[in-house]
């Protein structure tokens, strides 16, 4: 047998993982780009509407542990099927739909969909991977993420504008539909675990770094999201309103960046990269909260979050399964229920901030949050984010 550094990534499976990855974040945040039309068609005010990305959050987060743990047994690539085959038919009713309830629940159909994806992806591009080369598949998975944040939702926006909100979602459901047929012809089929071997999820916070990594991602997560679900009203207070879309897109191209940074290091430096990534989003946090009227310093403060950000997803899915070991996949699955909590509860906890303290509190918000963040990883030397990574299949 070849040693592991002389073997390739098996590129065509983990672009459709990739793939998988792009609907799920692209399901989930493209109501925001076509808000208004949906609540117009659906007869209700945006405020409403907007609820449509919560219950998402909320449908992942609250079966992403008891749906991993019931389907722990089955074979990885049934699992997967079964969670594409989820958002083909919550998109295809979210398209079809003319009634707000039955529009709600097919995105918290989507977003139970999403919780199988999630708990599974990260682990399973590592299983197809030689061990040294674990982190890069994990980072070629991720890409999904940014693109779908950076090309993907502005793409369904501006086709939503052109031809309605209504094609764009059936876009993503022939794209599921073509995704499925790639994952039948070309992923490689694991098996599930076995009972005996199973962790039970919760013993898994029990297992040395686990825990800081779990911390980690609820905070930084709750960081990120307070900001980018305001960033139009922060922009607004600035008189940059109509500026959103460029900002967004230096903060994507960032993300981009770094997603392949992270990728071509973390198999090396995956404490180092944690730790920049939690400078720079930081130093971004910092950049806004100084009183200026630069928009220059707005464009630099989103490459500096853009690259912190981008392989965060990357970054605490490798930390979390290293750390797990044997529990990887209940580790993962509490990763994502927090994950998806913090996305839940950023609208909230900004909401609050905006109506309290004013968009000028975002800035400060963020980094009151990442002190103690930085503060764990630096502590996880030993377990969770160590000097040397632990490398296990």
């Amino acid at each position: 047998m070849r040693n592991d550094t002389t073997q390739k990534l098996p590129l065509p499976a983990l672009l459709a993982l990739a793939t998988a990855v792009f609907i799920t974040s692209l399901t989930e945040t493209l109501p925001a780009g076509v808000l208004p039309a949906m609540g117009a068609d659906l007869g209700v005010g945006e405020s409403a509407m907007g609820q449509s990305v919560t219950i998402y959050a909320i449908g992942t987060a609250l079966t992403a542990i008891p749906l991993s743990a019931a389907t722990a047994g089955w074979r990885r690539k049934r699992l997967l099927l079964t969670a594409m085959a989820g958002f083909a038919v919550a998109n295809t009713v979210t398209a079809a739909s003319t009634s707000y309830p039955l529009t709600m629940a097919a995105r918290f159909v989507a977003g139970v969909a999403a919780g199988l994806a999630w708990a599974l992806l990260a682990g399973y591009a590592r299983r197809m991977a030689p061990v040294a080369l674990q982190g890069k598949a994990v980072a070629v998975v991720m890409t999904g993420i940014p693109i779908a944040l950076s090309l993907g939702v502005p793409a369904g926006t501006f086709l939503g504008e052109v031809l309605g909100w209504r094609v764009t979602f059936t876009l993503i459901t022939v794209l599921a539909a073509v995704l499925i047929g790639w994952i039948a012809a070309l992923v490689p089929d694991h098996p599930g675990q076995r009972q005996d071997g199973r962790t039970p999820i919760l013993r898994a916070l029990t297992v040395p770094g686990v825990a800081p990594v779990l911390f980690v991602t609820l905070v930084y997560v709750l960081a990120h999201t307070i900001l980018y679900t305001y960033i139009a009203t922060y922009l607004d207070g600035l008189g940059m309103g109509g500026s959103t879309d460029l900002v967004l897109l230096v903060f994507g191209a960032a993300s981009m960046a770094s997603i392949w940074i992270v990728g071509a290091r973390i198999d090396r430096r995956l404490r180092a990269l944690t730790i920049a990534a939690t400078v720079l989003f930081a130093a971004a946090a910092a950049v806004l909260a100084i009183p200026a009227d630069s928009r220059a310093l707005v464009y630099l403060a989103a490459a500096l979050w853009g690259l912190g950000w981008g392989g965060v997803p990357t970054l605490l899915q490798t930390a979390v399964a290293d750390a797990g070991g044997d529990a990887a996949d209940s580790a993962q699955a509490m990763l994502v229920t927090l994950w998806n909590a913090a996305m839940a509860g950023g609208g909230v906890v900004g909401g609050v901030l905006l109506d309290r303290l004013g968009p000028d509190a975002f800035p400060w918000s963020v980094l009151a949050l990442l002190a103690p963040v930085l503060a764990v990883v630096i502590a996880a030397r030993a377990h969770g984010f160590p000097a040397g990574r632990s490398r296990t299949t």
